[in-house]
């Protein structure tokens, strides 16, 4: 069994134990006795106001037993401690007034850098409504012309006649990119109308493929050769992709500026609502505080009059005591 009477780190551990205990215990007696100080010093207070009372009814009684007078002894104001309702309002009002009204040029300024805030936000957000709607309708644009100048390209195209020899035509259009591709198209229109040509009798070589030639240029009207198609095709590609650039550029305007317009106005009709209803609460809650401090300042002069003018009255009867 160990032996901890004799070990020094025991003795040095259980040392620092008593020493901490007994501050606290020294803690926990000073702190007791200054509250049963407080609660005595309360008491004594509490019993020599009431002595004081008692003794000042006791002589006023006795006075006013002397003077026959008809003053009510309620009108005598018995301890300053004993504060009614009317004078616990005023203070309440008076003090709720001060603290406002000294916060009142810091409320005043607050709502000034709120309402230029207010206003610096709705400028920038216009802005960047601007911006955005801008953006979106060069965006929209963009699509809405290339969509048109394919369907242009299509319709050059069949004027010409190409949907005789390429029957996808249209739906193969649609699906590029861009009607700029058109004018790659050599190689895919005159391949196969080689082919079907070769095939075809002669009604049918007169009157498709012969008048293709013409129009594109090949065969002049009267039959006789003119270009070779390799220079034909591409030509009339060129033009056919010149006149859709011309349309869409026309709709891509047109359809930029609607959309921008459309999206600025939706924008700004929902900043100004917001900055509307923000600048109403902005100023409904400033001139709540201004209306609240008025009132509190009416009831405080108002409560304030009423005792000084009831003070006067008792000080009026003191005065008469004392003579």
């Amino acid at each position: 069994m160990p032996n901890y009477d004799n070990d020094p780190e025991m003795k040095r551990v259980m040392q620092k134990f008593h020493d901490y205990t007994t501050q606290r215990f020294q803690e926990y007696d000073e702190r007791l006795h200054e509250k049963r100080q407080v609660c005595k010093d309360t008491c004594d207070n509490e019993i020599q106001k009431i002595i004081l009372k008692d003794k000042i009814e006791k002589e006023l009684t006795e006075k006013f037993s002397s003077l026959h007078t008809d003053i009510q002894s309620d009108a005598i104001p018995t301890c300053i401690c004993e504060k009614s309702l009317a004078d616990k309002v005023e203070k309440g009002c008076l003090r709720c007034g001060s603290i406002l009204g000294a916060a009142m040029p810091e409320v005043a300024s607050i709502g000034a850098t709120a309402l230029y805030t207010l206003c610096q936000w709705q400028t920038k957000a216009i802005a960047a409504a601007t911006k955005y709607a801008l953006a979106e309708g060069a965006a929209q644009g963009a699509i809405a012309g290339i969509q048109e100048g394919k369907l242009v390209a299509i319709k050059l195209l069949e004027k010409l006649g190409v949907q005789q020899f390429w029957t996808g035509m249209s739906s193969e259009i649609l699906k590029m990119n861009h009607y700029n591709e058109v004018a790659n198209l050599t190689d895919v229109i005159y391949t196969p109308k080689l082919k079907v040509c070769s095939e075809a009798n002669y009604d049918i070589f007169e009157n498709i493929c012969q008048q293709f030639d013409i129009k594109i240029g090949v065969y002049t009207a009267e039959g006789k050769n003119a270009v070779l198609p390799k220079d034909a095709v591409p030509k009339v590609l060129n033009e056919i992709v010149s006149n859709a650039d011309t349309t869409a550029k026309a709709v891509a305007e047109a359809k930029s500026t609607s959309v921008a317009a459309d999206i600025a106005q939706q924008q700004t009709a929902v900043i100004n609502a917001t900055y509307s209803s923000w600048q109403i609460a902005i100023i409904a809650s400033v001139i709540a505080i201004v209306v609240i401090v008025l009132i509190m300042v009416i009831i405080y002069l108002t409560l304030r009059y009423r005792r000084k003018k009831k003070m006067k009255k008792k000080l009026q009867y003191i005065k008469l005591l004392e003579e």
